[in-house]
């Protein structure tokens, strides 16, 4: 039986881009509820800033290795602040 290491890299990489994200607008509102701003959570993924905003308006989706990093740091502040919460 095959470990998820030996894995062909089309099937890994379809295991990585199945990283549930919430939709772009909760993505904003989630950043704001923690007080952060794009370019801190750019430079936390090693990302332009511009790339955050495209990922907030949806106009991009984030590819790995970025999406498993921005989705770990979405599900955090989801934690922190669910819907309905206060700041």
């Amino acid at each position: 039986m095959s470990t998820a290491q030996e894995l062909p890299k089309p099937i890994e990489s379809l295991l990585n881009r199945a990283v549930g994200l919430p939709g772009p607008a909760e993505r904003a509102r989630l950043r704001l509820a923690g007080n952060l701003t794009q370019a801190e959570v750019a430079e936390a993924l090693g990302v332009h800033r511009v790339q955050v905003v495209r990922w907030e308006t949806g106009r991009a989706e984030p590819r790995q290795p970025h999406r498993q990093a921005y989705a770990q740091l979405l599900h955090g502040l989801a934690a922190k602040f669910p819907t309905g919460s206060l700041t």
